[in-house]
């Protein structure tokens, strides 16, 4: 392991498949999640199922007492115009509710990090186009990633693919990230940018990308409970996240069960899991 300038952190292949342990434990646990969305079931309940489910597979929950104030939970549960940092509680799900996911784990000291958006039952034609956006652009960003690249590369790709699609949201103050031995590292990934911009894209650098978007304004208040990000205007909002890295053989999704490979051969774009 090294580090590049700005404190980038740079891992061995050896490290990444560490990463790749704990990056499939979130995204099983997403997974596990994902099935347990339905009306009536409290966000404190899917709380409850994550950090089980984290320790269980022999992690630990990233979110847990991250940061100051401590956060109190081990997912970020943010419903509807909740966009992300939701506090899990009491709130019970209802019919036509979206809930955006977020989930750490740490394994062996390594990090994966993940988040997806899932409807409760029928919701509306607009916010289910919201989810397909968000999630399609945040593969448009992987599919921008060359070694060699810039990391506004990815950010450009992001951003064309969501303006591309409707007059949406797209939060600016919240970005992806690096991630390693801690869950946030440099450099940041917007989500809007230019090409040819940013750090450098090497052989073991791994990045979170995780777009956040709107049916409405992309500004957004912050909750008295010093977490949670709302949207300013009250418009759903969808988030999705994957956690990544580069080779010389193409792109491998670490947080994806499959490692992206389903997609990524979609997209034209190799796949090196």
């Amino acid at each position: 392991m090294g580090l590049l300038d700005r404190g980038i952190q740079i891992k061995t292949p050896e490290q990444i498949a560490k990463m790749r342990v704990a990056g499939l434990l979130v995204g099983e646990t997403l997974e596990l999640l994902r099935r347990s969305v339905r009306p009536g079931v409290t966000t404190g309940e899917l709380d409850a199922i994550a950090e089980e489910n984290i320790r269980a597979g022999g992690g630990v929950p990233s979110f847990k007492g991250y940061s100051h104030p401590p956060f109190p939970a081990s997912i970020c549960a943010s419903v509807n115009e909740q966009v992300v940092h939701g506090i899990p509680g009491d709130r019970e799900l209802v019919e036509g509710d979206v809930i955006s996911i977020d989930c750490g784990a740490i394994v062996d000291g390594w990090h994966g990090d993940a988040a997806i958006t899932v409807a409760v039952g029928t919701i509306p034609d607009a916010v289910t186009e919201l989810m397909r956006v968000t999630e399609e652009s945040m593969w448009r960003g992987f599919a921008a990633a060359r070694l060699g690249g810039r990391v506004g590369d990815i950010s450009a790709a992001v951003e064309s693919y969501v303006r591309s699609q409707g007059d949406y949201g797209i939060l600016e103050e919240y970005t992806g990230h690096g991630i390693g031995t801690e869950m946030h590292q440099p450099p940041n990934v917007p989500n809007v940018g230019r090409a040819g911009r940013g750090a450098k894209l090497v052989r073991g650098l791994a990045l979170a990308v995780e777009p956040m978007v709107t049916l409405g304004s992309r500004h957004t208040d912050v909750l008295d409970d010093d977490w949670t990000i709302v949207t300013a205007d009250g418009s759903f909002a969808a988030h999705f996240e994957h956690t990544f890295t580069i080779t010389p053989d193409g792109l491998w999704i670490l947080t994806a069960l499959d490692g992206g490979e389903s997609r990524l051969a979609e997209l034209g774009v190799p796949f090196a899991g």
